[in-house]
């Protein structure tokens, strides 16, 4: 098959149904998005799937690592993966949590929310790549490459995305001199140029180094 007709690569159930037959029934994926950008919140979201299933990844078929999805693609299966979840949420560390916290701590308080917000008590949770020390009471998978490897974890991943993509939609409406809309508060050089124009607004992390550095000049 050629590469045009080939299908786009969808995660795997491959470490679930290890997990479900082990008697996991509630494995919940967590993944955040938002942790290097210079303005905005770090968001986080928690999924858990009906794993028992045998049509899910045909139902969700194209969904792995949100960063190898366009932003077309994120959107055609953010409402699917909502639909056929036992249930979901979403968590924000803001930027003033994330100067007043650090980075790590105030995306640990997002995961904890979303976790909240999915009103579910898990079996076990899908993190990609880091643990969560704090939450020693629930079981806990490290995966390596977590939203390219778990289809649960991939699922967070899409639904994170494409919530903070429309959240700094929202606020390039407020501040439109940064661009948010467009690089979604990443460091790109136009940014850094507004930055260095404009100075910071409430949604900049000034425990950045850039930042600061516009506060200075």
């Amino acid at each position: 098959m050629s590469a045009r007709g080939r299908r786009p690569k969808t995660a795997s159930l491959y470490h679930e149904r290890q997990y479900l037959r082990a008697g996991c029934r509630f494995i919940v994926g967590i993944d955040e998005v938002g942790r290097g950008p210079l303005a905005g919140p770090v968001v986080a979201a928690a999924v858990a799937l009906p794993l028992e299933r045998n049509d899910l990844s045909g139902l969700l078929r194209g969904v792995r690592d949100s960063k190898a999805m366009s932003p077309a693609q994120r959107e055609s299966v953010d409402g699917t993966i909502k639909e056929l979840a036992l249930t979901w949420g979403i968590g924000c560390g803001s930027a003033e949590e994330i100067d007043r916290l650090g980075i790590v701590p105030a995306t640990k308080t997002a995961m904890q929310r979303s976790l909240d917000q999915a009103r579910i008590q898990p079996d076990c949770l899908f993190l990609d790549y880091m643990l969560w020390p704090e939450r020693r009471d629930i079981p806990q998978v490290s995966i390596v490459d977590g939203d390219q490897h778990s289809l649960s974890i991939a699922c967070a991943s899409v639904i994170a995305k494409v919530w903070r993509d429309a959240r700094m939609r929202e606020l390039d409406a407020v501040f439109p001199q940064y661009g948010f809309a467009q690089h979604k508060g990443y460091g790109t050089d136009a940014h850094r140029r507004a930055l260095r124009r404009y100075g910071p607004c409430a949604e900049h992390r000034r425990s950045f180094e850039p930042v600061r550095n516009a506060i200075k000049t």
